[in-house]
């Protein structure tokens, strides 16, 4: 994999739970998918894979550096700084808990890794997290993540085509 890579990053969050509206709010309606395709920078030391990205908040300033670190099949760490703070784990069969800090004020996230599966090729690697996600202990929704890295070059040549 070449150091330019781009990052492809989707989530959905499926049957939130009844919650008060300013929580419903914060991460959107049932069936909500969000999708983030962004260039990123690659490097794999010790046998494991960082991504590192700038994220731009819409309607606000500043920018938030992304992190994401994938140790073998079964560990994936997602690390945000600046306007949002958050270093959360996913680890299959797993509940880790993180302080979620967002310009909002600080919530206690809860992810509970219910399946991961990770694939890494020469030039791709996907990932699909499927989690339990709840919120200062209360259950919230289920959600899943799906990665797509590919080196930039893949990439161009894939839209070339």
């Amino acid at each position: 994999m070449t150091k330019d890579v781009l990052v492809s990053i989707s989530g959905k969050h499926m049957g939130i739970v009844s919650q008060p509206d300013e929580v419903i709010e914060a991460v959107g309606t049932d069936d909500d998918e969000i999708e983030v395709v962004t260039p990123a920078s690659y490097y794999c030391r010790n046998g494991k894979h960082y991504i590192i990205y700038d994220e731009v908040m819409e309607g606000m300033p500043g920018t938030i550096k992304n992190k994401i670190k994938i140790s073998g099949q079964d560990s994936l760490e997602i690390m945000k700084t600046g306007m949002s703070n958050s270093h959360m784990v996913f680890e299959k069969n797993k509940k880790n808990l993180t302080y979620y800090r967002t310009p909002y004020g600080q919530m206690l996230v809860g992810v509970n890794t219910r399946d991961m599966q990770i694939s890494v090729k020469e030039d791709k690697i996907d990932v699909l997290v499927s989690y339990e996600l709840d919120v200062n202990h209360e259950p919230l929704a289920d959600c899943k993540i799906r990665m797509n890295i590919t080196s930039k070059e893949c990439a161009d040549f894939l839209k070339s085509s």
